[in-house]
């Protein structure tokens, strides 16, 4: 059975940082659908990549969820190729399971398709007041629904993406290629792992602990496909980058040379809700995650953000990011329940 180890360092962005034209794009899958994807002794899986040259696999089974993570990578026109192979396989099965049937090849034959990408990059995706995903959408004859919220102990959202195998193929290699002209701002991306509680997407987190209660998202439905973006306002922050870096290392001490900087800018207005009375949610969030952050005192551009740094070794920073977004998304839903008291 093909399972997915070492899973890429950001979603929806090259695996490797120096090679910046492989595309790794994962996707949600039921258990029912991961069974077909991999086939009998894996031969499924096994033909797209031999057809399409890419690297493919999805995750492994977790006792009572449903819900498994297919990952593909390779160029932007071979993941897309491999995306269409495996509507067309789903296609196939529904259809009597008989590859290739009349029915599974009509062009009314409609499925869909649900990509996991990193917030930071959905407005890559969806462009300035919705142009974007709107001439993705009028290339390729799909539909495209971005949803708003975060998936839980992630900081990766739905786009499901629904039509015909061949026109989701091609939006997916539009989409791809958006991905990879901005894929730096999915740099620390925290992936999103079915049925992964928090304390394993997070050790040393406390059971019950508010700062770590990831809230459920309501999944690819809901909003138009315009509307599911926040990126750089309403509450979102924005991920600049992700370097090595010589700076004093935080509390408890770790080797210099085992340290990164993450650089994300968080509107004016939230940075309140993230340092908390005195002070107390962003200490919280130091000692939780075990990094360094620091706060910029002043905005650093026109659009009022400021901007948080963030030093300390991968897995501590994807545990502080985590934990910013997660503050965030919590804060934004406090004032959306308080604006509809009122």
């Amino acid at each position: 059975m093909a399972t997915e180890s070492n899973p890429p360092s950001r979603s929806g962005s090259p695996a490797p940082a120096t090679n910046q034209d492989t595309l790794t794009l994962r996707a949600l899958v039921t258990t029912k659908e991961a069974g077909v994807i991999i086939g009998k002794a894996g031969k499924n899986v096994a033909d797209v990549r031999d057809q399409t040259g890419v690297k493919a696999g999805v995750s492994k089974v977790i006792q009572g969820v449903h819900e498994r993570v297919l990952s593909v990578s390779g160029s932007v026109e071979s993941v897309a190729q491999a995306y269409q192979l495996i509507l067309t396989q789903l296609l196939d099965t529904n259809a009597g399971g008989v590859p290739g049937s009349p029915n599974s090849n009509s062009p009314s034959t409609h499925t869909s398709l649900r990509l996991l990408i990193s917030h930071n990059l959905m407005g890559t995706i969806i462009g300035r007041s919705g142009l974007k995903i709107k001439a993705i959408q009028d290339a390729s004859g799909a539909r495209m629904i971005a949803s708003k919220e975060m998936l839980p102990q992630s900081t990766e959202r739905v786009v499901e993406v629904q039509g015909t195998a061949e026109g989701i193929g091609r939006a997916v290699e539009e989409i791809g290629r958006c991905l990879l002209e901005d894929w730096e701002r999915g740099l620390g991306t925290v992936l999103f792992h079915p049925g992964a509680t928090v304390e394993e997407r997070a050790p040393g987190a406390r059971r019950g602990s508010n700062a770590y209660a990831g809230r459920r998202s309501s999944g690819p439905a809901g909003g138009n496909a315009a509307g599911g973006d926040y990126h750089s306002h309403n509450g979102s922050a924005r991920n600049h980058n992700n370097s090595g870096a010589n700076s004093p290392p935080p509390s408890p001490p770790l080797a210099a040379s085992n340290l990164r900087t993450q650089n994300i800018s968080i509107p004016s207005d939230m940075v309140g809700c993230i340092i908390g009375r005195s002070g107390s949610k962003i200490t919280e969030i130091r000692r939780l995650s075990g990094s360094k952050i620091s706060i910029a005192k002043t905005p650093h551009d026109e659009t009022g953000e400021r901007m948080f740094t963030i030093i300390g070794t991968p897995e501590a920073n994807e545990k502080a990011l985590f934990l910013l977004y997660n503050q965030l998304e919590n804060e934004k839903e406090r004032r959306v329940g308080r604006e509809a008291d009122e």
